[in-house]
């Protein structure tokens, strides 16, 4: 099974984004070896819980960062994040639902395809901006 790595192309350079990516890969990591080894659905509920709540809690630390720094893409990047946590909810909501199926593990990687995109494009692009202010 595939694991999320924060690899060299994922660095952004800022200290806090990079910890909470890293942070965020480990608990999608979490979340599926929980759901390959066939682990209760309770154990699935609690590690579905975390990584929502990690993804809001760095969502916000990320906003914060762009209001601070007056960066110019922020309603865009926020509107991503605002549709991104509704689709990771319903998603992660769906494998609890079903259990580990197939069709929910596929949806969940899908997912986090999708945000591994926005780190290499967006976050890259948010940190940049922060290092040329500072």
């Amino acid at each position: 099974m595939m694991k999320y790595e924060l690899t060299q192309d994922l660095i952004t350079g800022n200290a806090l984004i990079d910890s909470e990516h890293q942070q965020l890969f480990a608990a999608v990591n979490s979340l599926m070896d929980a759901c390959a080894q066939g682990k209760g659905r309770a154990q699935i509920q609690q590690t579905v819980n975390f990584l929502n709540n990690y993804v809001i809690k760095h969502f916000g630390d990320e906003e914060r960062l762009q209001v601070q720094s007056g960066y110019p893409g922020y309603a865009a990047h926020k509107q991503f994040h605002d549709g991104y946590r509704s689709k990771l909810s319903g998603v992660t909501a769906d494998l609890v639902k079903e259990g580990p199926t197939v069709k929910a593990l596929g949806e969940l990687n899908q997912v986090v395809a999708v945000l591994v995109t926005h780190i290499r494009m967006e976050d890259k692009r948010l940190a940049q901006y922060i290092r040329s202010k500072g």
